[in-house]
């Protein structure tokens, strides 16, 4: 098949998964409104990220601007680390040379200082400025309520965070709109742990950096359509009507959060909750990597399917492969492709990124530039049972008065995001 018939499967394959999203969610009249606007918007976006020249200049731009930030960080990492902190071939300046590729100290403390670098911008109102203005044109466009918007908005820069946003007015959101919420948190990637997939593939995309970015704005209207067909608003959002005031913002004593006296408090406070968030990334891998490997011990106790043993990457993998070909990869590709797309669940997306690209980096197994593109925007979301856990148990402890209803939404907004990441696939598929 040529490449034109991919890109036509990729688009079908966007209609299908819109299509499973309604028929595996609860019925209700669907407000066409949103679901057009969301349909337009993410269409729009992805055809102004690939086929305008001057929007992939500035995509280009912001690309070279974020590896020079991701960089700079290395001086502070190497005084600390030494060897340690440099990758595989490089060199001291004293001629001192790397032990090898060591993640804990050459990608952890680039969200240390990505999470510093946020905070400084929300401080000096550079972040909720461009939050805001996101804000205002999701809610124009896809005619949802106030707080879904600015929710959403946010979640392109923080991840759990960006619910203190809307704090005052979580405890009112309706069912729908706490769908919404949860399915943008895991759809899409902070800006602070972007820099570890932008060091994972930086080798063989070159672009990753704005590429990433791109993929995380994308997201948003594709969580919005595909939560929305899943389960439709029956109810009347307290916000319907327009965007919470700016006084609610992220940046307000408002959210329950003190404000930092000065710049370099605001520096201090967001490298020690990037400290926070790289501890909470080194757990997440060794638990939930050891849990794997017990999983496919005891797999491997049953007779063998094939010529390998039984493993849960291999399920999930199975489960995970209808997706990679409805994102129009080649046929080639569509097993390695659906073990790290299953995997993820499992893994996180920290280890499929580095799988993805030790798989580019074997000829025998690499995918094509386009496949690639399609991959890294599929991988671009917090989509995997510990990222459910950590944004319900944080979207919990602020409405406790809603434990319920959240829990209740856990694992549909597992689903909701895993299939709004597809659909954010099948875009790159056809436009890449």
């Amino acid at each position: 098949m040529d490449e034109g018939l991919y890109r036509f499967v990729a688009f079908a394959g966007f209609l299908i998964v819109g299509f499973i999203a309604w028929l595996t969610g609860k019925r209700g009249p669907v407000n066409w409104k949103t679901v057009g606007g969301s349909f337009a918007l993410a269409w729009v976006l992805g055809g102004l990220t690939f086929w305008l020249p001057w929007s992939r200049q500035a995509l280009s731009v912001l690309n070279d601007i974020l590896i020079a930030i991701l960089n700079v960080y290395q001086k502070g990492n190497i005084f600390l680390f030494g060897p340690l902190a440099i990758g595989p071939g490089q060199t001291l300046p004293d001629g001192t040379a790397s032990i090898g590729f060591v993640l804990a100290m050459q990608v952890l403390p680039a969200v240390v200082f990505f999470s510093a670098v946020v905070a400084g911008l929300y401080y000096l109102k550079i972040m909720p400025a461009i939050v805001r203005g996101f804000a205002w044109l999701f809610y124009r466009i896809m005619k949802i309520s106030g707080a879904e918007a600015l929710s959403a908005s946010a979640n392109i820069f923080v991840g759990i965070e960006s619910s203190l946003t809307i704090r005052p007015h979580l405890a009112s959101l309706t069912p729908s709109e706490l769908l919404t919420v949860l399915t943008c948190m895991m759809a899409t990637v902070a800006s602070t742990v972007m820099a570890i997939y932008v060091i994972a593939l930086h080798g063989v995309f070159p672009e990753i950096a704005g590429h990433l970015v791109s993929a995380s704005i994308i997201s948003i209207p594709c969580a919005i359509l595909i939560s929305k067909l899943t389960l439709p608003e029956n109810q009347q959002p307290e916000t319907l009507g327009d965007l919470p005031p700016e006084k609610k913002d992220m940046d307000s004593p408002d959210n329950g959060q003190k404000t930092p006296s000065n710049l370099i408090a605001a520096l201090i406070d967001g490298g020690m909750q990037g400290v926070q968030m790289a501890v909470g990334i080194a757990t997440l891998l060794i638990v939930f990597l050891g849990l794997e490997a017990l999983v496919d011990l005891v797999l491997g106790l049953l007779p063998q399917m094939g010529e390998a043993s039984l493993s849960l990457n291999r399920i999930l993998g199975w489960a995970a492969w209808p997706f990679t070909v409805l994102m129009g990869l080649q046929p080639e590709e569509w097993q390695t492709a659906a073990q790290i797309l299953g995997a993820r669940f499992v893994e996180t997306e920290v280890a499929a990124y580095f799988e993805l690209a030790s798989v580019q980096g074997a000829p025998s197994t690499s995918f094509s530039p386009r496949s690639l593109t399609v991959m890294t925007y599929a991988l671009c979301g917090f989509v995997h049972v510990a990222s459910m856990g950590i944004f319900v148990g944080g979207l919990s402890a602020l409405i406790p008065s809603r434990v319920q209803d959240v829990s209740r939404l856990g694992f549909r907004a597992l689903w909701t995001a895993f299939l709004t990441t597809v659909l954010t696939g099948c875009i790159a598929g056809v436009l890449a």
